[in-house]
């Protein structure tokens, strides 16, 4: 397994087992992993916690993940942060909305597929 440094990775999803199952994963991988569940609380802490990434759900309680990254995207503090969408919502309308409108850097569907995440977390993190 390739060490990354402890790069952090902020993964925000109103599934706790789906945090715990992709912090499993990326751990296993060498990265330091924060979960959120909301997309208030994502805002909230990205200011202090400053992850190198976010793995953004799109359907969840409060704000949705689209206006979650634009929220980031827009911030001037810090734009740079990469965001990958990860959500069921997968036509390519909804991955045009992500892309375009949102401004993520990347749309990736449920049920994660953990070869695609890896490559599209190290691509992302360069």
């Amino acid at each position: 397994m390739k060490r990354h440094g402890k790069k952090k990775i902020m993964v925000v999803d109103d599934n706790e087992d789906l945090i715990y199952m992709l912090r499993l994963v990326l751990e296993k991988d060498g990265y330091s992993v924060l979960g959120a569940t909301s997309g208030e609380e994502c805002l909230r802490r990205i200011v202090t916690d400053r992850p190198d990434l976010v793995l953004l759900d799109i359907m969840m309680p409060g704000m949705d993940g689209w206006e979650v990254c634009k929220e980031i995207k827009d911030r001037r503090d810090y734009p740079s942060i990469p965001v990958s969408i990860l959500s069921v919502l997968k036509d390519s309308e909804d991955i045009m909305r992500s892309l375009h409108y949102a401004g993520a850097d990347a749309h990736l569907s449920k049920p994660v597929d953990f070869d695609e995440l890896r490559r599209t977390v190290t691509t992302l993190l360069g």
